[in-house]
């Protein structure tokens, strides 16, 4: 069997500024969730999509703000957006789609841990985690767990990964930290970039194995001049760039209650049908393939 893992916060937004918006009979702003809802129905209905799970971030924040003040909140989120929250957890379970909702940790922590766990079982061939996150290209194991951006159909298998960042799944925390990640609110360290941080981390794996001293590195991708001052700067901001990499790494300990037969769909429950009404979508019930008594 394949999982499929989907980050369904990833799913909300896309579709807010993706889909056309839409009013529900009651006046609530309701596109967003029902191109969700959409786009969802439509993946069930493809062979060998059959154990998925969704992923929420219920709240913005997470233990991640304990760590650093500057990380993402959920500010500035628009409010019709922001409303649609619970909407989107409410089809996605009337559905009958596992959800998990949430508040310490992040949606993708929970993706995380679902694939590091279900990973091992002999019956799984293939864990697809449904997003195209960086963070997430962490977990990406072989051709056994892998990313999968569904809106442009790209798949990130180990290769993959290496090709587009230039280091291995087990350095893209490291990667981050020293890059930084506007999306999540840390800044990573000056005057690093992509290929400084690929050529550094190719050839040491982690932040602690790059030497102290510049005069240690032996990587020639980088100019002598170049890496004088990308190591000046690392030495000055160590503490942060192990702070960011705690920041950047995705916590595989997520209480999750559902084994993996749990996660097999056996079809919408009844009331998606008056839920779908009350959003004023009458006809997307059609589409879809099964239904539990």
């Amino acid at each position: 069997m394949k999982v499929h893992l989907v980050d369904g916060t990833y799913e909300l937004f896309r579709n807010y500024y993706g889909a056309p918006p839409m009013t529900a009979p009651d006046g609530r702003e309701v596109g967003a969730a029902l191109g969700l809802l959409r786009s969802l129905v439509a993946m069930l209905s493809q062979p060998g999509v059959t154990h998925v799970a969704y992923a929420f971030d219920h709240v913005i924040e997470s233990f991640r703000n304990d760590l650093y003040f500057g990380y993402k909140t959920g500010e500035g989120l628009e409010p019709d957006l922001w409303n649609q929250f619970q909407l989107a957890e409410d089809v996605v379970a009337a559905l009958g789609v596992v959800v998990w909702s949430m508040i310490e940790f992040e949606a993708d922590d929970a993706l995380a841990a679902a694939a590091a766990r279900f990973a091992p079982d002999p019956a799984v061939e293939q864990i697809l985690i449904c997003s195209p996150d960086k963070d997430l290209t962490q977990m990406v194991t072989g051709n056994r767990i892998v990313s999968w951006d569904r809106r442009r159909d790209i798949i990130l298998d180990e290769a993959g990964v290496i090709a587009k960042f230039g280091v291995p799944p087990t350095s893209i925390p490291d990667y981050l930290a020293l890059v930084g990640d506007s999306a999540d609110g840390y800044p990573g360290i000056a005057g690093w970039g992509a290929k400084s941080a690929a050529a550094l981390l190719a050839r040491y794996g982690n932040l602690e194995n790059i030497p102290v001293d510049v005069m240690e590195w032996d990587t020639k991708s980088v100019a002598a001049r170049r890496q004088v001052t990308l190591s000046g700067s690392l030495n000055q901001n160590r503490d942060d760039a192990m702070l960011y990499r705690r920041l950047a790494t995705l916590r595989v300990d997520v209480p999750l209650d559902e084994n993996l037969a749990d996660l097999e769909w056996k079809g919408a429950l009844p009331h998606l049908k008056e839920l779908c009404k009350e959003l004023g979508e009458d006809e997307l019930p059609d589409r879809v393939t099964r239904w539990q008594s």
